[in-house]
């Protein structure tokens, strides 16, 4: 078995490399410009054609829901009147 110090130099080791691992680890500057490109990659800056194409879907797909809408409704209308 060891003496002393080699108990402390184990309970210095223990201690001193977590918090070491969490000083390097949470520097910012270390990862500033990681994360810059990881946020660019999964959140692109929006540019016309794309912005365009999408608000145009959009337009068609309310487009048609309201024609489906609007010939739902004539159908019940006609129904209603065939029946009185």
């Amino acid at each position: 078995m060891g003496n002393w110090q080699l108990e402390a130099a184990k309970m210095a080791l223990y201690m001193v490399f977590p918090v070491g691992l969490f000083y390097y680890f949470n520097q910012a500057e270390y990862f500033e410009d990681w994360m810059i490109n990881l946020r660019r990659e999964m959140y692109p800056a929006e540019n016309r054609v794309n912005k365009k194409a999408f608000e145009d879907t959009i337009r068609e797909m309310k487009e048609k829901r309201e024609r489906e809408y609007l010939r739902l409704l004539e159908e019940k209308e006609s129904a209603k009147r065939s029946v009185f």
